[in-house]
């Protein structure tokens, strides 16, 4: 595992890894380059086993970087691996030279989900982060895949988002009976029902402004040239193709601390539609006035401390990023959360929040943590959001 440690002069924060699995023709590279082709500025690092079904031909590869590794244009580095290799590449992908903003994984063929969710759980890699397990299903195939690999209610259990793909080949009544039993097999994980792969980017990662790459033949210009014939089209910069509508995006913000337990309590019995929570959060518990950035995808849940910076405010800014969520209601339940004396509070009050603190290697897990806390349970019998 790697044991790179931080580089003190660079601040950006860790990127997000995020591991795109499925069987064979459930649709994964078509969701993969869905996401290339609307990413808007995002700097996008991608792992894949080979860059065939890559749409290279429309992106004018712009040279090697080395060692299976291709600019992909505007931004993207695309590398080819196998399950070996692959922690050298997110060592390669996430050197601050590359300006990397998130990292997806094509995980076909390098390694079963769940391996591959612990080693990015537990890598000692300061630079990256686990981003989640996306989980592929074809809807015109889901009974037959689920028949020929009997390990596919074992994936989906892993999975922190569920695309139902393909569902334009299937009628109302047969996607209602495969969500239902998918439901059932992975109950409390988000789904997304698609075509052709069709997910909107900002819930796996957050877009940053096109302007940077527009007009200067980047990957959108050339995909956008070759769909419609003249490069003059809509392209990229619109958000044809996307399902934004299906999404809800709520914020919160409160310059009053947050009760740790409370907000333990609610992120527990989150909904199964919020996918994505994202910010920082105050508390204000004396010993633990630090901004915590939390980061939740799925079931995963991670919280990282962190200064403040000079003069910035203390307070609490959330994204919520779901579908099928009821945004008034979340923000009653995380207005709740406000704790108006938090300086009384002691220090166990902070323990549910310091369970998802990834620690340092060689200290240790309970240093902060009363005797009678119950251990984390067995990887084997927890989902992934426990293994911190």
């Amino acid at each position: 595992m790697n044991s790179r440690q931080p580089d003190r002069s660079d601040t950006r924060p860790p990127i997000p890894v995020v591991v795109l699995a499925g069987f064979l023709g459930s649709g994964k590279t078509t969701l993969l380059n869905h996401l290339l082709t609307h990413r808007g500025g995002t700097r996008i690092g991608v792992v894949v086993n080979d860059f065939g079904a890559i749409e290279i031909d429309a992106m004018s590869v712009a040279g090697q970087v080395g060692d299976s590794m291709v600019s992909l244009g505007g931004g993207c580095l695309c590398c080819a691996v196998d399950g070996s290799e692959l922690d050298a590449y997110l060592e390669k992908l996430s050197d601050p030279v590359h300006r990397i903003d998130v990292i997806v994984i094509e995980a076909s063929g390098l390694a079963e989900p769940q391996e591959m969710i612990r080693m990015l759980a537990a890598s000692e890699n300061p630079a990256i982060r686990y981003g989640g397990l996306v989980e592929v299903v074809d809807a015109a195939e889901f009974d037959a895949t689920r028949a020929r690999h009997p390990e596919t209610d074992r994936h989906l259990a892993c999975a922190d988002l569920v695309v139902l793909n393909k569902t334009d080949r299937v009628d109302g009544g047969e996607r209602a009976r495969i969500e239902a039993e998918l439901a059932a097999l992975c109950p409390g994980i988000p789904l997304v029902a698609a075509d052709h792969g069709r997910i909107d980017p900002e819930l796996l990662f957050d877009r940053r402004p096109w302007t940077e790459t527009r007009g200067q033949l980047s990957f959108e210009d050339l995909i956008a040239e070759a769909r419609d014939g003249s490069g003059a089209g809509s392209g990229p910069a619109d958000h044809t193709g996307h399902a934004h509508t299906q999404y809800e995006s709520t914020e919160f913000v409160s310059d009053q601390a947050l009760s740790p337990r409370r907000l333990i309590d609610f992120l527990d019995r989150r909904p199964a539609g919020l996918y994505r929570i994202k910010g920082f959060v105050y508390f204000g518990v004396p010993g633990h006035e630090e901004r915590y950035e939390v980061h939740a995808v799925g079931r995963f849940l991670r919280f990282a401390p962190g200064p403040w910076g000079r003069g910035e405010p203390r307070l609490t800014r959330l994204v919520l990023i779901g579908s099928g969520t009821d945004g008034a209601a979340l923000l009653r339940e995380l207005d709740a959360c406000r704790e108006p004396a938090p300086q009384n509070a002691g220090p166990e009050a902070m323990w549910g929040i310091l369970r998802y603190v990834a620690r340092p290697a060689g200290t240790d897990p309970e240093a902060d943590a009363p005797a009678e806390d119950p251990p984390v349970a067995d990887p084997e019998d927890t989902p992934a959001s426990a293994e911190v």
